[in-house]
């Protein structure tokens, strides 16, 4: 009895240890809880996966081997050990015909089902399963999944095994059809990849950014930021907070090489193309950005119900970041699509998307993919203003001063 204890204790302890399947589902809070996709983006292997509102993303080893099981896998037992009663989940990835069983550490089935379920996160309770270990068995087409059931009950009930919903579960005596409400999504994945979640619900947008390391529910805090022309921003949440994940476009295009000036936002667009806008953003001269305000932390061409970030709070945010010399790595797109190689310790982690929007210098030339600039809403002297930069080359963010008639990006703070 102690060697077959022994045995299964060393089996689980395998499985534990390999397992590296994990289900994350998500939930909205905020304006909003109702969530219409979400796109997810491992941003340490390049893979990406689209859901809808209502379904699960399974992530499983990217090698390949999957090996199922374990409270911290697709099927979970709780409590365990249990005294009374056990709440059994799991995901079905397929329909059709699922075997249940309860097996005692004597290979003998105390108790058994068969159900037909749909695709789709299932749960059965446990009951009248008498003191001792024992092994849960799920099987279906095309998955087989395991995990282990301490005991500490002693009771004189028939063993049983029964569904809490009806939801997606069919007997197999009856005929008909039940229609899952959402689905299971794959998508490969190993420990220690950097994930990014981007949701959309109607005109809201929300970035966040997680290394999963277990089940877990993502939650997404929905805040309205849209500008004067309509335009609709995705928000990420950095520490205590709210940035838009977009560089500002927000105004009507005029050329380079005359200056911005009161009556109606205007704004620069590398060589003068609005489709460059619509990519990095437009590009802004201090006193138009500020709509001709001083005071710092002012609306100015902000969307309402937020401003300008101060200088103070951009270093609150680098602060967050882990400081100047790593922050710009933390926040800038991956990869080379938009910035220039080698976009040097770019991983993206806090979810800020920085894009290489470049700027606009005073003489009337444009620079773009090298650099990303971004003003703040306080003046450095009458003629200057501070504002922050990130290179293609460097990890650090630089905090400078410069003329106000330069165009740089602009990112608004929520109030």
């Amino acid at each position: 009895m102690k060697n077959s204890i022994l045995i299964v204790l060393i089996i689980f302890t395998f499985l534990k240890a390999e397992s590296q399947n994990y289900l994350i589902s998500f939930e909205g809070a905020g304006d909003t809880s109702a969530i219409a996709t979400i796109k997810v983006y491992n941003l340490t292997s390049g893979d990406s996966a689209a859901l809808n509102g209502g379904d699960i993303l399974h992530l499983k080893p990217a090698n390949g081997i999957a090996v199922l099981g374990s409270d911290e896998g697709i099927l979970r037992i709780y409590p365990d050990p249990v005294k009374d009663k056990s709440v059994l989940t799991f995901i079905a990835p397929g329909s059709g015909i699922a075997v249940i069983s309860v097996v005692d550490v004597n290979g003998k089935t105390v108790s058994q089902t068969s159900t037909f379920l749909f695709p789709g996160t299932h749960d059965f309770q446990i009951s009248g399963i008498n003191q001792g270990l024992y092994l849960v068995n799920v099987s279906g087409p095309g998955y087989h999944y395991s995990a282990k059931l301490v005991s500490q009950a002693n009771t004189e009930s028939q063993p049983r095994i029964e569904p809490l919903s009806t939801e997606g579960v069919q007997s197999i005596k009856k005929t008909g059809q039940l229609k899952s409400t959402y689905s299971t999504v794959e998508m490969p994945y190993t420990p220690g990849d950097l994930l990014l979640y981007k949701s959309i619900s109607g005109q809201y947008s929300t970035i966040v950014t997680d290394v999963p390391t277990g089940n877990k529910t993502i939650t997404f805090q929905f805040t309205a930021c849209k500008d004067a022309d309509n335009h609709i921003y995705p928000v990420v949440q950095e520490g205590t907070q709210t940035w838009m994940a977009a560089n500002l476009n927000v105004g009507t295009k005029i050329v380079d090489t005359i200056n911005q000036g009161a009556g109606g936002i205007e704004k620069y667009c590398y060589e003068n193309k609005e489709s460059n806008c619509t990519i990095y953003g437009g590009l802004y001269q201090w006193g138009e950005m500020m709509n001709y305000d001083t005071v710092p932390g002012s609306q100015g061409i902000c969307p309402s119900g937020w401003h300008i970030p101060t200088d103070a709070e951009w270093t609150t945010l680098m602060t967050y970041l882990g400081g100047d010399s790593i922050a710009s790595g933390k926040m800038k797109e991956t990869g080379t699509s938009h910035w220039a190689a080698p976009n040097t310790g770019a991983t993206n982690s806090s979810g800020f998307t920085a894009l290489p929007g470049g700027y606009r210098y005073y003489s009337g030339t444009l620079f773009i993919t090298d650099y990303a600039t971004f003003w703040s809403s306080n003046e450095s002297g009458t003629s200057n203003a501070w504002y922050r930069l990130l290179q293609f080359d460097y990890t650090y963010v630089t905090r400078r001063a410069f003329t106000k008639e330069n165009g740089y990006s602009v990112r608004c703070l929520k109030n």
